[in-house]
C-alpha cells in the first residue's frame, strides 16, 4: 500500500478537535486506510482497535522517546524536558516511574476523597442555585487544577494564576501548528513557580506530594530537582486538561442523550459507567504519537523505521470489531474494552486513578442534585489545542431534583 493509493482520503489531525462528530472520518480510515500515510505532515496512523491496542503495548518497536505530541517543539530527543517520563523509554522510564510512584501513591490519592467532594460542592452548589451556568467556568475548569494544586502543596491564593497559566500552555489558535509565544511564556512561569516550590520544600518539608517526591528513594536512587519539576509541570498540564475535558464531555453527551442521564439519576451506581462510556465515546486525548524504531509490517503495508506514528484512540473506540453499536452513547454498555486518554501498557497513566476519582465524585454530586438539564448549544466553545478535545465553554440550564 503506497501513499499515492491513500490520497483520496485526507486526515488532518489538527482539524478534527473542533467538530462535534469527527467519527465519519475515523470510519473511513478503518475501512479504506487502516494504515494511513500523510505525506504533507509526514506521519503514519493506525485506526483499528486491535492495531491501536497492540501499538500501546509494543513499547519496544513504537518508542516514546521522541515525545507523544504533534507539537514540533515537543518532538525529538529532548522531548522529556517538557513531557517528563511520558517521553522516555525503559529503563529510564521505568526508573523514574517507580520513584514517582513512591510519592504519588494510591493511598495518597484515596485520602483526597473527602476534600475532592468538599471542593466539588463549593463550586457546584452556588452554580446550581443560579439555575444556568457554564459547567467549565464554574466546576470542570476549577476542580481538577485545585485538586492537583492541593496535592502538590500550592497555596490557595496562587491557584487561580496556576489555572490561567496551564490553560495558556495548551491553547492554540486555528492554523497554529506549534507552541505559540504565549504558551512558551506560560510554561516558563509555571516551571519557575515549581522550581521555587521544590526549593522551598527542600528547606521546609510539608505533608504534600512535592515533599514526598523529594523523599522518594529506591536503593539510594532519588529524583533530581529537575525531574520533580518536570513531573509537577506534566501533572498541572496533562492531568488538569484530561480531567477537565472528561467532565465537560460527560455533561455534553449526557445532555445529548437525556434518557441515558435519566438512568444515572435513578441509580448513582451508574456514575462509573457514565465516566467509562464518555472515555470511550469521546475521550479527550484521541491521538498519541510514537516513533517506529524498526520497520513494522502490517497486512496493509509497512511503517518504516524512524517514522512518526499516530495511534488514533478516538477511532479505535468506535471500531465495530470491538464495540457493538459503537456510534451510540450507551451508559452501562457491557463491552468496556475502551482505550482512554490514560493509554495502556508500560505508559499507562499514573494519574488515571485520580482522574477517575475526581470524575466519579463530581458527576455523582451533580446527578444527586439535578433531575434533568440541557446544554445551550449557542454558547458552546470548543478548546483550541493540538492534543486535547473538549470544551472551553459549556453553558447548561438545570432542573433541580
Amino acid at each position: 500500500m503506497t501513499a499515492a493509493s491513500l490520497e483520496p482520503l485526507t486526515f488532518d489531525p489538527y482539524d478534527y478537535r473542533f467538530h462535534d462528530d469527527p467519527y465519519p472520518t475515523y470510519q473511513r480510515l478503518r475501512t479504506e486506510a487502516p494504515l494511513y500515510y500523510n505525506a504533507d505532515l509526514d506521519f503514519w496512523a493506525l485506526s483499528r482497535h486491535a492495531d491501536v491496542t497492540a501499538g500501546f503495548r509494543d513499547h519496544r518497536r513504537l518508542s516514546s522517546a521522541n515525545g507523544v505530541s504533534l507539537d514540533p517543539a515537543a518532538w525529538g530527543p529532548h522531548a522529556h524536558r517538557v513531557m517528563s517520563f511520558l517521553a522516555m523509554d525503559d529503563p529510564r522510564h521505568l526508573r523514574m516511574r517507580r520513584l514517582v510512584y513512591k510519592g504519588f501513591t494510591p493511598k495518597r490519592v484515596a485520602e483526597m476523597s473527602d476534600r475532592i467532594r468538599e471542593l466539588t460542592l463549593s463550586y457546584l452548589e452556588p452554580a446550581l442555585a443560579r439555575g444556568r451556568f457554564d459547567w467549565i467556568d464554574e466546576v470542570a475548569g476549577k476542580l481538577p487544577m485545585d485538586v492537583i494544586s492541593e496535592l502538590m502543596g500550592v497555596p490557595e491564593p496562587d491557584r487561580a494564576e496556576i489555572r490561567r497559566l496551564a490553560d495558556l500552555v495548551v491553547h492554540r489558535e486555528d492554523g497554529v501548528l506549534d507552541v505559540p509565544m504565549a504558551a512558551a511564556h506560560a510554561s516558563i512561569k509555571l516551571i519557575t513557580y515549581y522550581t521555587e516550590l521544590v526549593a522551598e520544600r527542600r528547606k521546609k518539608p510539608a505533608d504534600d506530594l512535592t515533599s514526598a517526591l523529594l523523599d522518594a528513594e529506591i536503593d539510594g536512587d532519588t529524583l533530581s530537582d529537575e525531574e520533580i519539576i518536570g513531573f509537577l509541570f506534566l501533572m498541572v498540564v496533562a492531568g488538569n486538561e484530561t480531567t477537565t475535558k472528561l467532565l465537560g464531555n460527560a455533561l455534553f453527551w449526557g445532555g445529548r442523550y437525556p434518557e441515558e442521564y435519566a438512568g444515572v439519576v435513578a441509580d448513582d451506581a451508574l456514575v462509573p459507567d457514565w465516566v467509562e462510556e464518555t472515555l470511550r465515546y469521546d475521550t479527550s486525548s484521541q491521538i498519541i504519537a510514537r516513533t517506529a524504531t524498526v520497520d513494522i509490517d502490517y497486512p496493509y503495508g509497512t511503517i518504516p523505521a524512524g517514522a512518526k506514528v499516530l495511534l488514533l484512540i478516538g477511532s479505535a473506540n468506535r471500531d465495530p470489531e470491538a464495540f457493538a453499536d459503537g456510534d451510540s452513547y450507551r451508559i452501562g454498555r457491557p463491552d468496556k474494552a475502551a482505550l482512554a486518554s490514560f493509554g495502556a501498557g508500560v505508559h499507562f497513566c499514573l494519574g488515571a486513578h485520580l482522574a477517575r476519582l475526581e470524575s466519579h465524585i463530581a458527576l455523582r454530586e451533580f446527578a444527586a442534585r439535578v433531575r434533568r438539564y440541557r446544554v445551550e448549544d449557542a454558547g458552546i466553545e470548543r478548546v483550541h489545542s493540538t492534543n486535547v478535545r473538549g470544551f472551553a465553554k459549556l453553558p447548561i440550564v438545570v432542573e433541580a431534583r
